[in-house]
């Protein structure tokens, strides 16, 4: 790898961002999904977030803001990252990985709460799982998605799509753009 690579990758990612600047909707978006998640706050609900991988990174990320602190003193907020490796290895043994998400939500998920499903292919069969399971629950979906979106952009409430084709760290880039502008916005709005 060469400095020229390294520099590459800051030109790419700073690309992808002005793109994902230069589209007015996807603010209103952010906004309207701001407002799904405060309405649920504001009613006693819940906000899960689920995620595969650097995408689970992202979802605990997303709940860790919540429940502790993001910039300012406030209330703690009801976040759950589904994460425990307990259960899901447990779920995963029994059930199938496709189940690990949806087993949590089918136990825990109430009418009312909110789930954030990020998956930068938009075809992760357990966040589509978790998906149906939440709307089966009465619950409101927001996804995270890139590429085209997928199943998941068909199936959610709010789709929030970064429309990049490759790699998947750039998708990832702008998703905690977002989660942060998200955890903002509730911070405030609350």
């Amino acid at each position: 790898m060469s400095k020229e690579t390294i520099k590459n990758n800051f030109i790419e990612a700073k690309n992808l961002l002005t793109d994902f600047i230069s589209n007015e909707n996807n603010f209103l978006t952010i906004e309207k999904a701001g407002n799904m998640f405060v309405n649920a706050v504001k009613n006693n609900k819940k906000i899960f977030s689920c995620g595969n991988g650097g995408s689970m990174s992202d979802a605990m990320h997303f709940a860790e803001e919540l429940t502790g602190r993001f910039r300012n003193d406030r209330n703690s907020i009801p976040a759950i990252a589904i994460s425990d490796p307990s259960h899901i290895t447990c779920t995963g043994n029994d059930y199938g990985f496709d189940k690990i998400f949806s087993r949590y939500i089918d136990g825990l998920g109430q009418k009312g709460d909110v789930l954030l499903a990020i998956s930068t292919s938009g075809n992760s069969k357990n966040i589509i799982n978790a998906v149906n399971s939440a709307h089966k629950k009465g619950m409101k979906v927001v996804a995270l998605t890139g590429k085209t979106g997928g199943e998941l952009a068909k199936i959610c409430d709010i789709e929030i799509r970064v429309p990049w084709t490759g790699y998947a760290d750039r998708i990832q880039e702008i998703h905690i753009k977002i989660i942060h502008s998200l955890i903002q916005y509730i911070e405030i709005n609350i």
